[in-house]
């Protein structure tokens, strides 16, 4: 026997080993999904009243004006029946290529082989004609208005991305080749990949994004230097320690969403808002939130304000010994921050000097992408889950999020790992969104039905600790910083909002990108600039308009901003003191508290 046909044995005896290991993991997959509990239907899928809405406006469109649905229809099996005829044309001519692709660029199918190879061909340009169809089919219906429109969109998208080529294996050149190349491995790899996610999550599939041995909190992330100088059931205080001889006078207290872990914030030295601002010379706290369990299912808003707010800045101007502080809230803290400064302004507490807002909603009035989830069904599921588990569970949280963005959170992940047999990458923003936090029952019930669906803030008022909180109420200085092509806080939709606050001090900025990258974007970079414009009468799009656009990071425009309200120059402070003694570094305990599951 040759050489070759020696190594032509090995590899097929290497290829059946991989497949018999492919079937041995194929039945360890069905017996791990079949032990799986799976989450209540409500937080799966709309109610069927969304589809059966579609389907009876249809008809009766197809009653009333039968000319346009029948010409949709024609114009679908036409291009269906051309595209077979001329497929079976070259076939015939003994031509093994594809015809003619005017498709335009995707991503997806950047492999040369959706051009060059007639069945990858015939099978993207039938996908991509099928996906046009059902986007004109919803388009035509007249029948549906504002919110359902809104969903049936949103869910018909998504029919259509779960059934791209790409995600099916025998319909995917890129994990055919590889698991040629690599004879079998990359698919008994991505068996492996699927499992190892399914065991992590109790059977629910969320697909792991970053590979997690690769970081360690506070030793290549969050690593500002600093020191926990409170705790309560609540929240850690964080303090960090200065970098300049001398610092503002009046500190600065951040409060990060209670979804996410703080150190979004601190992820790298080089791309650290903490660190920066500790740079600048300002005395830095943060808030890091519990992470709850079911054991706090009776922690409401009232326990945040007042067990979070409230006293992380009683404890900051103890620690200072000042009577004031500037605060910051991000995304749900921002809008927690209002609830609390309203609170404030009720009791007469003038302890917050000015606050500033990154990417917060406070006006609810349009939801945006969230609105297929903001309906009664969805929300009624997440009531009842509430109400089984105690909490709403992190990975239902970050299931959503993902799906609003489904091609680069959902199934190009999956594709490179259960396809391609790949491991995540060692990426920090991609670590911290797998790192996530669950939600208090009786919080998220109240965040979802006042503020969200009824809309009380900005309308008859909040009813909330015994006072009726309004944003008319906020009346600091304020600052709001947005991201253009945020999908989570629209800008526009913060905007809105933030006109109605009874300050007369405002400042609005629109950040260029989007919810993270629009926030954490370093001087260092010069990569994305913002927009700024002292009219806040006109609406959001006049305001663009006629805004003034400036290269480069927010940051040192809201250092500018902030100067001002922060007090004279003294000494550095050290965290801690004797009645704060220090109870370890950062960061601290309970932001390394995993999601309960």
């Amino acid at each position: 026997m040759t050489t070759d046909e020696d190594a032509a044995v090995a590899e097929n005896d290497e290829l059946s080993e991989n497949l018999t290991k492919v079937e041995e993991l194929s039945q360890r997959l069905v017996e791990l999904l079949a032990k799986h509990k799976p989450v209540r239907r409500e937080l799966a899928a709309p109610n069927q009243d969304v589809f059966t809405g579609a389907a009876s406006a249809y008809w009766s469109e197809m009653i009333q004006n039968p000319g346009k649905i029948l010409e949709q229809q024609m114009e679908f099996w036409g291009k269906s029946v051309k595209h077979f005829v001329e497929a079976q044309h070259v076939l015939a001519q003994g031509k093994l290529e594809a015809p003619e692709d005017p498709t335009p660029f995707d991503r997806r199918f950047a492999h040369p082989m959706w051009k060059s190879n007639p069945y990858f061909n015939f099978v993207k340009q039938q996908y991509l004609m099928n996906a046009e169809a059902i986007h004109k089919g919803v388009e035509s219906i007249d029948g549906l208005q504002g919110k359902e429109r809104a969903r049936l969109k949103y869910f018909a998208e998504q029919i259509v991305e779960m059934m791209a080529p790409t995600n099916f294996l025998a319909t995917n050149p890129d994990a055919l080749e590889k698991a040629i190349e690599t004879e079998g491995r990359s698919l008994v790899s991505g068996l492996e990949n699927l499992i190892r996610d399914l065991e992590a999550n109790n059977g629910e599939l969320i697909v792991r994004l970053a590979d997690e041995t690769a970081f360690e909190l506070g030793a290549n992330i969050a690593t500002t230097p600093g020191k926990v100088v409170y705790r309560n059931r609540m929240m850690e205080l964080i303090q960090y320690s200065p970098s300049t001889d001398e610092v503002h006078e009046i500190p600065l207290v951040i409060f990060p969403p209670w979804i996410n872990k703080f150190y979004i914030l601190d992820l790298k030295e080089k791309n650290s808002l903490i660190k920066w601002l500790v740079d600048q010379g300002y005395t830095v706290f943060i808030v890091s939130w519990m992470n709850p369990d079911r054991s706090h299912s009776d922690i409401g808003m009232e326990q945040y304000i007042e067990e979070g707010y409230l006293t992380a800045i009683e404890e900051v101007k103890k620690l200072t010994k000042q009577k004031q502080v500037n605060a910051v809230g991000y995304c749900i803290a921002g809008t927690t921050l209002n609830l609390t400064l309203s609170l404030m302004k009720k009791r007469g507490d003038k302890s917050v000097k000015s606050a500033t807002f990154f990417t917060t909603l406070t006006d609810f009035v349009d939801q945006g992408e969230f609105t297929p989830f903001l309906q009664d069904d969805f929300v009624d599921g997440i009531e009842a889950e509430a109400n089984e588990e105690g909490m709403l569970r992190s990975f239902i949280m970050q299931r959503t999020f993902s799906f609003l963005r489904s091609n680069d959170l959902v199934y190009g992940p999956a594709i490179r790992s259960y396809m391609m047999g790949e491991a995540p990458p060692a990426f920090d923003l991609l670590y911290w969104n797998g790192d996530g936090s669950g939600l208090p029952g009786k919080m998220v019930v109240q965040y979802l039905r006042k503020l969200c669906q009824a809309n009380t803030f900005v309308n008859e008022g909040y009813e909330l600790l015994g006072e009726t909180l309004h944003i008319k109420d906020v009346t600091v200085p304020i600052c709001s910083v947005t991201c253009e092509t945020d999908h989570i806080a629209r800008w526009k939709d913060c905007y809105r909002g933030f006109q109605q606050a009874g300050s007369k001090n405002k400042t609005f900025i629109v950040s260029q990108s989007g919810h993270i990258a629009g926030i954490v974007n370093p001087p260092s970079k010069k990569k994305y600039g913002h927009y700024t414009n002292k009219d806040l009468k006109q609406d959001a799009e006049g305001w663009m308009e006629s805004a003034t656009f400036t290269d480069g990071s927010w940051w040192p425009r809201w250092d500018k901003w902030l100067t001002p309200m922060s007090g004279k120059m003294v000494p550095a402070r050290e965290p801690g003191d004797s009645e704060h003694p220090v109870l370890e570094d950062a960061p601290g305990t309970y932001v390394k508290v995993p999601a309960t599951r």
